[in-house]
């Protein structure tokens, strides 16, 4: 069987969609996952992988990007949102994702994205194609019996329920307040802030709707969560468990007394949280760690597409001046030394021909990107060479972030 790949068409969403649920096991007729996933579909930035049958085009493949601003450290950058991978069952081992998958990030060097960032189904296909490990995920399942929160209740505040809806003017602010400060964190469009809200049957995991509550400290709202309850009995009585979305705050209390909230929820014995930060304040702030029951995954993959504006758009928590020797097998232009220059306030990156301080390939750096790899974990994996003696901590120093990257939302 052979294949073409062209642009997307607007009139391309019901063949892609029913590929995706068909790919990732869902019911290819819900009507209601469908039209939330075309809230935010581009079709102008997808691409389709067609094989021409005597009936007419049959859709089988597909990549697409949401066009987002992603936050790194010290600034906000675009980036190419990744998403909607899929082959048909029966056009697998073709060459159709590789296809695909080159071409779009080719498009996406065109465009001027610097970078680009996703979730991935396994990570091992993503990683020949120069994407790195830039965050972790951590998995939470407390036992809320066993858990209680240290400090008491802070004066001067208040917590508010509600249908997430209508909160939403409550719930943008606050996201707004948090998210140029926490590498990994995306911008939300109206469009953005409507499909995370929608809420399908076929999402809810067998819990009940999506709820929303809001702090508000002194000064107004300074913080949110999301979450549903999943209804459960046993003979000694209540065993529900509440499912956390996210948790947004923008201080310490606002945290602490979400956190209150969601620990203390009436007839409910536990908590799940599955796209929680690996430095989550939450262990400093109870009096069993041991008990929030914590599991550490792989989260957000990055794919630096140009190097010198990738490396040149962050900012570096230590004064840095190295030469890097990359290589890239997809980007030549990727491929060489860069001297990368700079200082707290803003960094220079340039093509040089000094001798090399480090040589990495353009995966490792992408895991070095956002904060959450570190050169001298990276350097034990063999990941990253050490040319000249010191180097390693230097970029260590530089590269790493006061919060780590945080991925809290599917795409």
């Amino acid at each position: 069987m052979g294949f073409r790949v062209r642009a997307g068409k607007p009139d391309d969403f019901e063949a892609v969609v029913r590929l995706l649920l068909l790919a990732f096991h869902d019911n290819p007729d819900d009507r209601e996952l469908a039209e939330t996933d075309r809230l935010v579909f581009e079709a102008e930035r997808s691409l389709i992988a067609i094989d021409d049958t005597e009936s007419g085009e049959e859709v089988v493949g597909h990549t697409g990007i949401f066009t987002r601003d992603l936050t790194v450290p010290g600034a906000v950058i675009p980036a190419a949102f990744v998403t909607m991978v899929a082959v048909a069952g029966t056009h697998r081992r073709q060459g159709v994702a590789s296809t695909l998958l080159r071409q779009q990030l080719a498009d996406v060097r065109a465009t001027g994205e610097p970078v680009a960032v996703l979730w991935a189904s396994e990570g091992r296909i993503y990683q020949r194609f120069g994407y790195g490990l830039a965050s972790r995920r951590m998995g939470l399942k407390i036992n809320t019996r066993e858990v209680q929160l240290n400090a008491p209740r802070a004066a001067q505040s208040r917590i508010r329920a509600g249908a997430p809806k209508d909160l939403l003017a409550d719930l943008v602010p606050a996201y707004e307040a948090v998210r140029a400060g926490r590498p990994g964190f995306a911008s939300r469009s109206k469009q953005w802030w409507d499909f995370l809200l929608a809420d399908p049957a076929a999402r809810r995991g067998g819990g009940g709707p999506q709820r929303a509550i809001v702090h508000e400290g002194p000064n107004g709202p300074d913080g949110y969560a999301l979450f549903r309850v999943k209804q459960g009995w046993h003979d000694g009585g209540p065993d529900g468990k509440v499912m956390v979305h996210h948790v947004v705050a923008a201080n310490p209390a606002a945290y602490r007394e979400l956190w209150r909230y969601l620990l203390d929820i009436d007839l409910t014995r536990s908590v799940s949280l599955h796209f929680a930060a690996i430095d989550e304040p939450l262990f400093d702030m109870v009096n069993e760690p041991r008990q929030l029951g914590a599991t550490v995954g792989d989260g957000l993959w990055l794919r630096i597409v140009d190097v010198p504006a990738a490396l040149s758009a962050r900012r570096y928590a230590a004064p840095i001046d190295l030469v890097l020797d990359i290589s890239d097998d997809l980007f030549p232009q990727n491929t060489g030394r860069f001297r990368l220059t700079g200082l707290t306030g803003g960094a220079h990156c340039v093509l040089s021909t000094d001798p090399a301080d480090l040589s990495l390939d353009v995966g490792t750096l992408g895991a070095l990107y956002l904060g959450g790899g570190t050169a001298g974990a990276l350097a034990d994996a063999g990941r990253i060479n050490e040319l000249r003696p010191g180097a390693v901590a230097e970029a260590h120093a530089a590269f790493t972030w006061h919060r780590a990257p945080a991925g809290i939302e599917m795409f």
